[in-house]
């Protein structure tokens, strides 16, 4: 069977997100970018032979947009394709996605999540290739003394910082 894989490009409230998705689940996802072209150049070696088509991800792209506009929206929910990651990095974002919103785990905590308590590099190495922030929150995951460390996007820790205040002031 012949998978169909889109892309969709769409501004949110905090900049541009670019999505690919197949069979149902989003195979990449950016963080807001500052431009569309942005956005595109963040996924466009994994959008190969993949067809523009905003209408097969509008779930994704509505819950994206709510999220972005500062509404309690669980993206946890959305379908992910971890097909290609390794054991490990798959049990770590797993346990990303378990994290409440506008609360924080360390490295340390999503290593013994994954099942190895002594690799919190290798959880900080899952969340640097994290290919889908927003719906993996890699933005919840802080040093063990609590500060803000690693986050990529084009507004690096201050996107981190705002996405965090943004939860927490959503939060029910």
């Amino acid at each position: 069977m012949m998978t169909t894989m889109t892309y969709d490009i769409f501004e949110t409230a905090l900049g541009w997100v670019a999505i690919a998705a197949s069979d149902g689940k989003v195979r990449r996802s950016t963080l807001p970018e500052k431009s569309r072209r942005a956005a595109l150049e963040a996924i466009e070696t994994d959008i190969n032979g993949a067809e523009y088509d905003e209408d097969a991800t509008t779930n994704v792209r509505e819950m994206i947009t709510s999220y972005c506009a500062g509404e309690d929206v669980d993206l946890s929910t959305l379908p992910i394709d971890f097909d290609d990651v390794t054991p490990f990095f798959g049990r770590a974002y797993a346990a990303c996605r378990s994290i409440p919103p506008g609360e924080t785990r360390s490295y340390a905590w999503l290593a013994n999540e994954a099942g190895n308590a002594r690799a919190a590099r290798g959880a900080g190495q899952a969340m640097a290739r994290n290919r889908w922030p927003l719906l993996v929150p890699c933005h919840r995951i802080v040093a063990s003394d609590g500060r803000l460390h690693g986050f990529g996007g084009g507004t690096g820790l201050p996107l981190k910082a705002r996405l965090l205040e943004m939860e927490r002031s959503a939060a029910p």
